[in-house]
């Protein structure tokens, strides 16, 4: 899976207007950034993993590990925001739905202290379905990938 780099056309958006974007909400919002966005082609998301992410208290103490599942949530939420941002803000009426993961790879472990980048590059989009090649990244090291879709429902 190829993600290609594209000059960004929008301002970046901060955690504030991530909260208006998306509806989940700390500690479940993956993300404090989204950045390089390319209105309905691509943007990445960072998140700063630190040591006070609840999660770390269970998985594993005494070797703490950022999940699988949330770093592909992270993808997921990265994409969901790129597609609101794309159609001009959350319609109040409106939801982004993860509907599936396909090709999930875990290549490394992410652990406390690191700042993982979320590139998403729109593989297609079918009327409310959007489909995105994404990835996770640590200092150029590729830490997962994954195919994540999305739908938008009626809220």
């Amino acid at each position: 899976m190829t993600i290609k780099a594209v000059t960004s056309t929008v301002p970046d958006v901060d955690i504030n207007e991530l909260m208006t974007l998306l509806p989940q909400k700390p500690p479940f919002l993956m993300l404090d950034r989204l950045v390089d966005i390319v209105p309905g082609v691509s943007a990445t998301g960072i998140k700063a993993v630190t040591i006070g992410e609840p999660y770390f208290m269970g998985h594993f103490p005494g070797r703490p590990i950022m999940p699988g599942v949330l770093i592909i949530e992270a993808m997921a939420q990265t994409a969901g925001a790129l597609v609101v941002k794309s159609m001009g803000g959350r319609p109040r009426d409106k939801l982004v739905f993860f509907v599936s993961i396909e090709s999930a790879k875990f290549r490394r472990p992410v652990l406390p202290g690191s700042l993982l980048r979320i590139p998403v590059l729109k593989d297609r989009s079918r009327g409310e379905v959007w489909r995105f090649a994404g990835k996770a990244v640590v200092d150029d090291q590729l830490m997962a990938e994954a195919i994540v879709t999305a739908m938008i429902v009626d809220a």
